[in-house]
């Protein structure tokens, strides 16, 4: 089969086989057809697009061009969660202790950041010791005796996914939603749980700019997870603001601990344990979301949940004292407070600036192995609707041996402010456990 002819019959807006499609991707893999004419036929989806037969099609020859973990042996159903990404979205350190702790195993594999702040592999490597590399045997089995797991993801998995999506982020052709939604389902098939959570986010830090773009995105994961056998759950949150207070590998840490001590942000909370409820349910845990997310929070407050990260952290060799001391983490060179420059109310706060200033003291990398700083980061003293007198500190900037003065620029563009009182936005947009809709008795 020609590549060029299977290029052209995509451009021209034509549907592709089966046949061509697995054609493609095998001549990717084989290096049989060139880089530029996979970023060629890329383009092309991404102006034309994919239809849902095309887009499962796709996931299903990224899957099959690597291994697949079996986790037949960890006993019980597992589950995996996945965020398309956020400012301050920590919520997979508190979410793989809460469900375990809620009795189902979770699975987790995840990858580093790249952009403007780093994932949670790196977060997890600010605490002291931590092992975030486990084999394939060594993660199965810690699943059997802890209920939880997690470790850097490996290229072994969907590797002709990893080739693509290389191309993609130099060819400015990731943002299309039958290749995110390929991209992201057939890492997870490939991880595989059970049942999957996708937190899907939208708004300025986040990859959907639209609440409509995500529900297209929701829609298109569930679907291709069905056709494929997979139960993929979806939530949809917004990311006009960072979540809770934290952007920094320590700083994050440092949240989540508290957050497991009960004394976490209340955006934290709610999404996490909105998430980990749709998790319960559709592990079949729970047959309602009101239960599922009572006992989620009852972990929260009553010790269950921390114990339980404190027994993650013993499996994978990591300091516990960092749980009652937080010197022990890597720490910034210098604490620089941002001031108001005036009275008022907070009407939106940027989360894109406050990435890239975050990104500019060092947390965040442009390549894989670029190092990042663990110990810088931002802390928000102030949110969206709350009240702020001028010359009252907005933000903390946690900076290191870098030229902090830009990173301080950008931040101050990220506030705006109104002189009459702000209502707060829903925090969570639509729940769907399979394709069943969930009504939440609490609106968040």
């Amino acid at each position: 089969m020609n590549i060029i002819e299977i290029i052209d019959k995509k451009r021209r807006g034509l549907t592709h086989s089966h046949e061509e499609i697995a054609t493609l991707v095998g001549m990717m893999e084989s290096g049989k057809a060139h880089d530029y004419q996979i970023s060629a036929w890329l383009m092309a989806v991404c102006i034309q697009g994919l239809n849902m037969d095309e887009t499962t099609w796709l996931t299903q020859a990224f899957v099959d061009s690597g291994k697949k973990i079996d986790l037949s042996e960890a006993g019980g159903v597992v589950v995996d969660k996945h965020s398309t990404g956020g400012v301050g979205d920590k919520t997979t350190l508190a979410l793989i202790p809460m469900l375990a702790s809620a009795g189902v195993k979770v699975a987790k594999l995840s990858g580093r950041g790249l952009g403007f702040t780093g994932g949670t592999i790196d977060k997890l490597e600010a605490i002291p010791g931590f092992k975030t590399s486990l084999s394939g045997i060594e993660f199965v089995e810690q699943i059997q005796k802890l209920g939880m797991a997690i470790s850097s993801q490996t290229a072994d998995l969907a590797p002709a996914d990893g080739k693509m999506y290389a191309l993609r982020d130099v060819t400015a052709t990731v943002a299309s939603i039958p290749l995110i939604a390929a991209s992201v389902i057939s890492k997870k098939i490939a991880a595989g749980a059970d049942v999957i959570v996708l937190d899907i986010k939208y708004g300025s830090g986040a990859f959907m700019g639209t609440l409509e773009d995500a529900k297209d995105l929701a829609f298109t994961c569930r679907e291709v997870g069905k056709r494929l056998g997979k139960s993929i759950s979806t939530v949809i949150s917004a990311m006009n603001q960072p979540l809770g207070y934290a952007i920094g590998h320590s700083l994050e840490v440092i949240e989540i601990v508290n957050l497991l001590k009960g004394q976490g942000p209340q955006d934290l909370e709610d999404l996490c344990v909105r998430l980990g409820g749709v998790a319960l349910i559709g592990a079949g845990r729970f047959d309602s979301l009101e239960e599922a997310e009572s006992t989620l929070r009852a972990e929260l407050h009553d010790g269950t949940a921390l114990a339980k990260f404190k027994a993650l952290i013993q499996a994978q060799r990591g300091d516990v004292g960092i749980l009652d001391d937080f010197s022990l983490l890597p720490q910034p060179d210098r604490v620089l407070m941002v001031p108001s420059p005036q009275s008022g109310y907070i009407a939106e706060i940027d989360a894109l600036e406050v990435a890239k200033s975050a990104k500019l003291v060092g947390a965040g990398r442009l390549t894989k192995d670029c190092p990042i700083n663990l110990g810088v980061g931002v802390v928000l003293r102030k949110k969206v609707g709350d009240a702020v007198k001028e010359g009252e500190t907005l933000v903390e900037l946690h900076a290191g041996d870098k030229d902090h003065w830009e990173a301080l620029e950008v931040l101050k563009k990220a506030f705006h402010f109104s002189p009459q009182p702000v209502t707060l936005p829903p925090l969570i947009e639509e729940v769907l456990v399979g394709d069943v809709w969930q009504k939440p008795s609490v609106q968040v």
